[in-house]
């Protein structure tokens, strides 16, 4: 599996956006942005992309923007994070056996990633996935997510359907669990409330202590 580079450029389309977003931002981060916490962690959490003024611009996902604010309050309550909340690198945020990556590495335009730009990033999520210990969850953060963690594992999108709150078995006795994303669309919806991300993320907590006794 290749290792991910801050200079990767497969995707000309994301690679001619950051150069714009650089250009303009000189002080945004605008570059891909690499996974964040322990290399081979019990819990895997998969989100879409980087957003514009939060990863995009600190370096590290879900840093400095609303979709942080529910993820990392979560992660720590259940003990996968010593602190509830992720500002900027050097805010003394650390990950506790969790791993935070990202779908595609790379701010895609309007938040959209084409089919294509997962596809190739897809080579840096199943080495993640390759790396994890025997037993460990996956949590995908929305349909992309789900999608992506599956074609990392060569496993047809159709056996295994999206859904808020399912569980999945994986090979090597890996799990998927779904959640909708923690946007500020999906929040301030409703779509997704704290108690039903808190759910799943707590059902992911018991399964792995039972797993890793």
């Amino acid at each position: 599996m290749p290792e991910f580079s801050l200079d990767c450029r497969l995707c000309p389309r994301l690679a001619r956006h950051l150069d714009r977003v650089r250009a303009d931002r000189p002080d945004y981060h605008a570059r891909p942005v690499a996974p964040f916490g322990r290399d081979r962690p019990r819990l895997l959490v998969v989100g879409l992309a980087p957003g514009m003024h939060g990863a995009n611009r600190t370096g590290r996902p879900f840093t400095g923007d609303y979709a942080g604010i529910l993820l990392y309050e979560t992660l720590h309550a259940f003990g996968f994070a010593n602190r509830p909340v992720s500002t900027a690198p050097g805010d003394g945020l650390k990950l506790v056996d969790c791993r935070i990556t990202n779908a595609v590495k790379c701010l895609p335009p309007q938040n959209k990633p084409t089919p294509a730009e997962v596809a190739r990033c897809n080579q840096y999520l199943a080495g993640e996935i390759a790396a994890l210990p025997r037993g460990a969850t996956i949590l995908a953060l929305g349909v992309v997510a789900h999608g992506a963690v599956l074609m990392a594992l060569g496993i047809r999108r159709s056996a295994l359907r999206f859904g808020h709150g399912l569980r999945h078995a994986l090979p090597r006795e890996l799990v998927l669990y779904d959640s909708y994303h923690c946007s500020r669309y999906n929040t301030q919806t409703k779509r997704l409330t704290a108690d039903m991300f808190r759910s799943v993320v707590s059902a992911i907590a018991a399964h792995l202590s039972r797993t890793f006794p």
